[in-house]
């Protein structure tokens, strides 16, 4: 009889599980998973038929109280045997006591909610080549990486239920992305971070504090760029829409936001387009 175990995935299992969410047609970022392991290295869990690599999921922790759950898939061709559900519950018992939340295809909201969440909104992926942005007067737009990082990382904070600095250094400076901030009266008004994602390039997050500097972001991350773009807009922020539209940008597909617990504290309106769908 076929054994099936869940245990904590290595550094070649997370380019296995890349590939497979590229599979899935969900874009990840060219290298996520070197900046996303180091951010919990035990959150990566795998389940193994026989040895064999079948499933995932990553059940992160953020600080004291916080997780999130990402990557949950299972390889279609072991679909529908319960090795999925195994490995949920492997990653729901990591993150026992937490408020979590995750990012999935409204199709299975019914199935999260037998395990607690609730949705909190919908997030839309908006994709097309941006054109049209402008820098509004009296914005300056750097390198993230010159920002002083404890001020990138208390303007993260507002827009993030937990600290995240160990995820955020990586994320700016990981080969590949394009991360700017936009600075209005010597303080940080939004940032951005571009990165590579197969054949487009994923834009995440947009962290803005009005719709001026969102724009501009936009404008910083547009110069010299021919790939189409992936944003996930979410649905709590009407103007985010509206400026993706305006840019040249179609919705394609939706996932749902969902927390136990309910929505945690956070500058909603200022996030124009979320970090990522598989960390948060």
């Amino acid at each position: 009889m076929a054994e099936f175990t869940v245990s904590t995935a290595s550094a070649d299992d997370m380019r296995l599980i890349a590939a497979w969410a590229r599979d899935e047609g969900w874009h990840p970022g060219d290298g996520d998973e070197n900046v996303f392991f180091p951010t919990d290295p035990g959150g990566f869990l795998v389940g193994r038929l026989d040895e064999r690599p079948i499933s995932s999921i990553a059940a992160i922790r953020y600080g004291s109280g916080h997780g999130f759950i990402g990557l949950y898939l299972t390889v279609p061709e072991f679909r529908g045997r319960g090795y999925g559900l195994k490995t949920w519950q492997a990653g729901m018992e990591r993150l026992a006591g937490r408020h979590i939340g995750l990012d999935g295809v409204v199709a299975q909201q019914e199935n999260y909610r037998r395990s607690g969440f609730q949705q909190a909104w919908i997030t839309t992926r908006y994709e097309g080549v941006l054109a049209g942005a402008e820098t509004a007067p009296g914005l300056e737009v750097v390198e993230a990486s010159e920002v002083p990082f404890g001020e990138l990382a208390a303007y993260d904070r507002r827009f993030f239920p937990a600290e995240r600095d160990a995820f955020l250094a990586l994320w700016i400076t990981a080969p590949g992305r394009h991360g700017v901030a936009v600075i209005r009266d010597d303080r940080v008004a939004g940032f951005a971070v571009r990165r590579p994602a197969g054949d487009a390039d994923r834009i995440g997050p947009v962290f803005a504090d009005d719709l001026a500097a969102a724009e501009t972001l936009l404008a910083g991350l547009s110069t010299d760029y021919e790939m189409p773009v992936l944003l996930d807009v979410p649905g709590t922020n009407p103007e985010a829409a509206k400026l993706a539209g305006r840019l040249g940008l179609e919705p394609a597909w939706d996932t749902a936001r969902m927390y136990t617990s309910g929505t945690p504290e956070m500058d909603l309106s200022g996030i124009y387009a979320v970090t990522s769908l598989e960390l948060g």
